[in-house]
């Protein structure tokens, strides 16, 4: 009797096992977004250590260069972009400019098409209000049917220097 209830048991383990549905299929926005977070991190690790150096205009503004080891992201497009390749989505890095937040290199676009960099993080949104706080922040944006990610850049000496961000249209 216990071997039958045994072997019926591991039967039905392995046969649940077995019809599982891989889980990227079952994968929604908010699984993607951390998914996409995490890409964009070790991608910007492999870089190397977040920093500013210096200053640099972006769309007319001069704003702090922020750089991943010697790799300047002010109007660099390539890490961004490899994210978007492979995960699909939106990413933005974002520098501390005084008291805001200032889209440094995205593939987040304007209305007429072009890159929104230069354009600033919403002061009263939620993702700011966590950002303030050294937090991260997952959930719904202010932005109209967005999924997102935010989580603060920080340097050497854990001051939050910029902003990661990931976002994915919702089903």
């Amino acid at each position: 009797m216990k071997k039958s209830m045994l072997a019926l048991l591991l039967l039905a383990f392995t046969a649940d096992f077995l019809i599982q549905v891989p889980a990227r299929v079952l994968a929604g926005p908010a699984e993607d977004v951390q998914a996409a977070m995490q890409l964009l991190k070790s991608k910007a690790a492999k870089l190397g250590a977040p920093s500013v150096n210096g200053e640099e205009a972006v769309a007319g503004k001069t704003l702090p260069a922020l750089h991943f080891g010697a790799v300047k992201m002010n109007s660099n497009f390539v890490l961004v972009d490899e994210v978007q390749k492979e995960v699909g989505g939106t990413a933005t890095i974002f520098v501390k400019s005084g008291d805001e937040f200032v889209r440094v290199a995205t593939n987040v676009k304007k209305d007429d098409g072009s890159r929104a960099i230069g354009t600033v993080l919403d002061p009263k949104g939620k993702a700011m209000a966590a950002i303030a706080k050294g937090e991260s922040y997952f959930g719904e944006a202010d932005i109209l049917g967005y999924v997102t990610g935010y989580e603060p850049i920080r340097d050497a000496s854990s001051n939050v220097i910029g902003i990661y961000y990931v976002g994915y249209l919702k089903n």
